[in-house]
């Protein structure tokens, strides 16, 4: 059997972009090398080795890291960039103009907002965030300049659910581009070009690399023409990921469907310790049937994920005494990794969001979001105890 034929999540994780070759002087490395040569000799003037001439065009290891995630997003194509934002600003210079309009979630990663906001404006590209919950509502926002549609599901910070299949509908209906952000869930619980995404974009400096120590990003997708836009602009800008945060990413993501498991796992106890707690007046979690768009959730994909957010009782000054009480659970922007990180996002992932549009999307001064690690639960738990004391 090939790789590509491969079905089981985990295989592929392990597996794809990392078959071993076996030709003639070839070792048959189990794990990929990490290739850190910048440039690539060849023996015909015209002809490059392996197609590989010059590392930001193309090197063997980040290669391998695009095909392994391509894999597991069921795409045919996978980009690897140096972080999130360096996909995301790949992704607006190739596929629009000034002049086009952008149809965005209210409620995005303040760092896609802020490059919306106060970058891609400069360039004549206009962008309306709506409460994309309502499929409606996304609908009526469309405007003849429309180009692309960009939501998140579940979105950052208050983990609210799109129906993708839906607006999918509508943006092949319209002509337009749907961008979905997957990173909350990744590609184990979650698989948006299968629901009619068009481009999948991944911060996989959380969930994908796991660890906390390699920024990076993704952009995956199926349709041969984009790609080779985003292909040509991503060596133009030169925003690509270095052969050995390839390396980590790839080691990184071979445990992914272990650590989600967990990560949800851990994330449905501690949502349940905090719905119960009578400091804390809200939690926020696709997993609880309270959830508005748990229905949804359940329908779309198949898990909830390791964030939650909650809000406590006080101010915004409690909230800070309570963050800064705790002693296993880090204090730091952030998700995805094995560790437990925990923010306020008012001042921190979020600030450079104005506050009365925080305020107006929901994200009030003591909204706080839980990336939910793999350690004991009942550490974690009782670390939320002890820190809930001082409130």
């Amino acid at each position: 059997m090939s790789i590509s034929q491969l079905q089981g999540f985990a295989t592929k994780a392990i597996h794809a972009g990392e078959e071993p070759d076996f030709r003639d002087g070839a070792t048959g490395d189990v794990v990929v090398p990490v290739h850190l040569s910048t440039t690539f000799a060849r023996t015909k003037v015209k002809t490059p080795t392996a197609g590989y001439e010059y590392t930001r065009s193309l090197n063997p290891t980040r290669k391998a890291l695009e095909t392994k995630l391509a894999a597991l997003e069921n795409a045919n194509y996978g980009l690897a960039f140096a972080s999130g934002l360096a996909a995301e600003t790949t992704l607006l210079t190739a596929l629009l103009r000034s002049g086009d309009h952008i149809v965005a979630f209210d409620d995005l990663y303040g760092g896609t907002k802020r490059l919306f906001n106060n970058v891609f404006v400069n360039y004549g590209v206009e962008v309306t965030f709506v409460d994309a919950t309502g499929v409606s509502t996304v609908e009526k926002a469309i405007k003849p300049a429309t180009r692309l549609i960009w939501i998140e599901s579940p979105s950052n910070p208050l983990l609210k659910v799109c129906d993708i299949s839906a607006i999918a509908k509508i943006a092949a209906a319209n002509g337009l581009i749907l961008v979905v952000d997957n990173t909350f869930l990744s590609p184990y619980f979650q698989k948006p070009l299968d629901l009619g995404a068009d481009v999948v974009v991944h911060s996989s400096t959380k969930y994908i690399g796991g660890h906390s120590d390699v920024l990076g990003g993704a952009l995956l997708l199926n349709n041969h023409e984009y790609y080779e836009k985003l292909q040509y602009h991503q060596n133009a800008i030169g925003a690509v990921l270095s052969p050995f945060d390839s390396y980590l990413t790839l080691r990184g993501v071979k445990t992914l469907a272990l650590r989600m498991r967990q990560h949800q796992q851990n994330a449905f106890r501690i949502a349940d310790y905090l719905s119960k707690h009578p400091k804390v007046t809200r939690v926020i979690y696709p997993g609880l049937e309270t959830h508005p768009q748990h229905a949804l959730a359940k329908a779309q994909g198949t898990g909830f994920g390791g964030v939650l957010s909650f809000e406590i009782v006080g101010s915004q000054s409690d909230a800070e005494v309570f963050l800064e009480k705790l002693r296993v659970i880090a204090l730091a922007e952030s998700l995805g990794g094995v560790e437990s990180l925990i923010e306020l996002p008012s001042v921190m992932t979020h600030s450079s969001v104005p506050k009365e549009v925080r305020e107006q999307v929901g994200i009030s001064d003591t909204l706080i979001r839980l990336s939910a690690g793999v350690e004991d639960v009942d550490d974690l738990i009782n670390d939320l105890e002890q820190a809930l004391t001082h409130v």
